[in-house]
């Protein structure tokens, strides 16, 4: 059973020169728990293909290959669509724009009944009922 959504920041640490211990050590335990989803993959992919360094992106691309596509991949559906109109129009009105990717993303874990898991708690905390975890700092839930 799924218990994680991975964010891009928290997959993109794993391959970084320094990464933070604490992600490293959740993904290992949290793997066969995690997915991830089709707009992460989007975001790493165009990273990777506008990285000017040749032994970076190809380190990036074989991540993505090795790693990232061994997670199940949800996607942008109209089930989540229709949270994430709903959601995104409610925080507008209150004056809160949302970031449309990490809204998507926030959306396809809600939708799932998924734990988030970001750095950019910021970015994703005004969504209501939206389970967040953030792996960067030891023992942090931060859960709505």
């Amino acid at each position: 059973m799924y218990r994680y959504l991975l964010d891009t920041n928290t997959l993109s640490e794993i391959i970084t020169n320094r990464p933070n211990l604490n992600v490293v050590k959740k993904f290992k335990t949290h793997y066969y728990e995690s997915v991830t989803t089709s707009i992460t993959l989007f975001e790493m992919l165009k990273g990777a293909h506008s990285c000017k360094n040749l032994v970076k992106k190809s380190n990036i691309l074989m991540f993505i290959e090795e790693v990232v596509l061994a997670l199940p991949i949800l996607s942008y559906t109209d089930q989540v669509a229709h949270w994430h109109g709903q959601e995104h129009g409610r925080l507008v009105s209150e004056g809160k724009t949302p970031p449309e990717l990490d809204g998507q993303i926030a959306a396809i874990a809600k939708v799932n009944d998924l734990i988030l898991v970001t750095r950019n708690t910021k970015d994703v905390i005004n969504f209501q009922d939206l389970k967040l975890e953030n792996w960067f700092v030891e023992n942090e839930n931060t859960f709505n």
